[in-house]
């Protein structure tokens, strides 16, 4: 998960120089709403798993070695399927900010090209993302009783 969150800050990075930098319609592209709007959006996402990710570490520094599983198996689950789907989002309005410099593998937007065409590999790689979702939900509603009502 933390790979994930660093390429997709990484790219968030990339998204600001470019934004800052690129002039379109005389102007910055910065200034433009919609762009703003865009890098407003990926860094929410971004920060929030980051900050998911944290909170699940703290967690796993107090709790007993036996009781983690038990205990954040689901969470950790929800926080990877989150973090991929977010990855994928973020490589989205990335190349919506590059535009057509996003699909070239050389030049300026070649950070955003590989993470494009990588980022998938996290949601394969130790559980797909259905799988991921799946988990997390089964081991929230495990302690539910039976009878448990409204």
């Amino acid at each position: 998960i933390a790979y994930i969150i660093a390429g997709a800050r990484g790219i968030v990075e990339e998204c600001f120089k470019w934004a800052n930098q690129r002039v379109a319609f005389g102007k910055p592209l910065i200034q433009q709403p919609v762009i703003r709007q865009k890098l407003a959006n990926m860094v929410s996402k971004v920060e929030s798993i980051y900050s998911w990710y944290e909170a699940l570490t703290y967690q796993m520094t107090k709790l007993p070695y036996d009781q983690q599983s038990m205990k954040l198996a689901g969470t950790m689950s929800l926080l990877k399927f989150r973090a991929t789907r977010v990855a994928w989002e973020v490589a989205d309005d990335a190349i919506q900010i590059f535009g057509g410099r996003a699909i070239t593998n050389s030049g300026m937007g070649k950070y955003v090209e590989r993470f494009m065409r990588t980022n998938k590999f996290a949601a394969i790689l130790g559980g797909s993302e259905e799988v991921m979702a799946d988990l997390g939900i089964k081991m929230a509603t495990k302690g539910i009783p039976a009878t448990a009502k409204l």
